[in-house]
C-alpha cells in the first residue's frame, strides 16, 4: 500500500507540519496549543491573502459562539512562538480591524539548522547582538563593502544617530539588489522597522509625499496595525488623512474636519515628529527608491529629516540615477551636496 508523504510548509527557520499538528523549528518541536495551532494552518495555508476575522472564527471554531479576544489570545501565543512582533512583523501581519496575512515567504526544503554556539535572540533586548549578523544571500557577489557600509548605518541609528544614505548609480547596476540583500539582514531582528516606498515616473505634476505615503501606507497594512495608526492618530494625522482606507468613515469624516486648511509645512513637522516617536526604541529603516522620479516635497521632507536635531533610530536610504538627477536639474541634487557638506547625508556610488 502506498503511503502519502506528509504535506510540510517550510518557511524558515520554521516548518509546519498539518498532518502531524506539529510546528518545528529545526529539530525542536515548538508548542503550541490546538487551537493555535489550527489558527497559524489556516492563515499559512492562505499565505499572502488577507484572512479575516470572520473566516479563522468560523475555520477554527464551527458552530461555537466565541469574540474577537479568543482569536487574540492565538496570535499572540503564534507569535511568542515564532518570535514574531506586531511591530514589526516576518510571518504574522495585522490588517487593521479586518483580520490577519501569513507574510513569510515558503521554500521547497529544511530550513539550515542553526549554527552552533548561536543563541535565540531575546525581543527585549536594546541593541543588535553579533550572532545575528547575516552576510547577505550567496547570488551578492562584490557588494560586501556597500553591505558593511550599510550595517555601519544600522548600528548608527541604534545608537540614535540619524543615518541618511543616498545609493546610486546607473540602472541595471544592482542599487535595487543591494537594498534588498541589506533588508534581508536587518530583518533578523524583529524589532527593526522596515517601510518601503517607491517613486514613479509621471508626465503629470506628481502627488506629494507619494513614496513616504507608499511606505507607511504598507507598514499600516501589513506590519504596524493599530498600534501604528494609533501613533500616526496623535502624532501625524494629517498623514493618516491621506490614507483613508486605514479608517472607518466615522473616524475618516472626523479627521477631514479636524484638519481643514493644514499645510504641506505642517504635514513635514508631523512627520519628522512621528519618526521619532516610531524610533523611540528600536530602528526604522526607511528605502526610497528612484528619487530621481521623486516630487520636491518628498525631497524637502529628506532634508528635513537630515537636520533634524533630535535623536531618532533611523536609517534612509535613497536610491538614484546621477544623470537622471543632473538632466532634469532636479531638487535632489543641490539637497544631496548640502547634506554630505553639513556632514548629515553620505552616498555610496555603485
Amino acid at each position: 500500500m502506498d503511503v502519502r508523504p506528509s504535506r510540510q510548509l517550510h518557511f524558515p527557520p520554521f516548518r509546519l507540519d498539518p498532518d502531524n499538528a506539529c510546528l518545528w523549528r529545526g529539530k525542536k518541536a515548538v508548542r503550541l496549543t490546538p487551537k493555535a495551532f489550527a489558527v497559524l494552518q489556516c492563515l499559512a495555508e492562505r499565505h499572502g491573502q488577507l484572512v479575516t476575522k470572520d473566516l479563522l472564527l468560523e475555520s477554527v471554531w464551527p458552530g461555537t459562539a466565541v469574540g474577537d479576544a479568543v482569536l487574540k489570545v492565538c496570535v499572540r501565543e503564534i507569535r511568542k512562538a515564532l518570535g514574531d512582533r506586531v511591530g514589526a512583523p516576518r510571518f504574522l501581519a495585522t490588517v487593521h480591524r479586518r483580520g490577519y496575512r501569513f507574510i513569510a515567504s515558503f521554500t521547497d526544503s529544511d530550513p539550515r539548522p542553526e549554527r552552533d554556539g548561536v543563541s535565540e535572540r531575546s525581543p527585549g533586548g536594546s541593541g543588535p547582538t553579533s550572532g545575528s549578523r547575516y552576510r547577505g544571500p550567496a547570488h551578492l557577489v562584490g557588494r560586501e563593502s556597500a553591505l558593511d557600509r550599510l550595517q555601519r548605518g544600522i548600528e548608527a541609528a541604534w545608537r540614535g544617530a540619524r543615518q541618511i544614505v543616498f545609493v546610486t548609480g546607473e540602472p541595471g547596476i544592482g542599487k535595487t539588489g543591494l537594498v534588498e540583500a541589506f533588508l534581508e539582514r536587518v530583518a533578523i531582528d524583529p524589532r527593526v522597522w522596515i517601510a518601503h516606498g517607491q517613486c514613479v515616473e509621471t508626465y503629470g505634476t506628481p502627488e506629494p509625499y507619494l513614496p513616504v505615503l507608499d511606505a507607511f501606507g504598507r507598514l499600516c497594512r501589513e506590519g504596524g496595525g493599530d498600534w501604528l495608526v494609533t501613533l500616526l492618530r496623535k502624532h501625524a494625522p494629517t498623514w493618516l488623512a491621506q490614507m483613508p482606507w486605514l479608517l472607518d468613515r466615522a473616524d475618516r469624516d472626523a479627521l477631514q474636519l479636524e484638519l481643514l486648511g493644514a499645510t504641506r509645512e505642517r504635514m513635514l513637522r508631523e512627520m519628522a515628529e512621528a519618526v521619532e516617536a516610531l524610533t523611540a526604541e528600536a530602528p526604522l529603516v526607511l528605502v526610497l527608491e528612484d528619487l530621481h522620479w521623486s516630487d520636491t516635497a518628498t525631497v524637502d521632507l529628506v532634508s528635513l529629516l537630515a537636520r533634524r536635531q533630535e535623536p531618532a533610530r533611523l536609517l534612509l536610504i535613497g536610491t538614484y540615477r546621477p544623470v537622471d538627477v543632473i538632466v532634469s536639474e532636479h531638487p535632489l541634487r543641490d539637497v544631496r551636496l548640502e547634506l554630505q557638506a553639513r556632514g548629515r547625508g553620505q552616498e555610496l556610488s555603485l
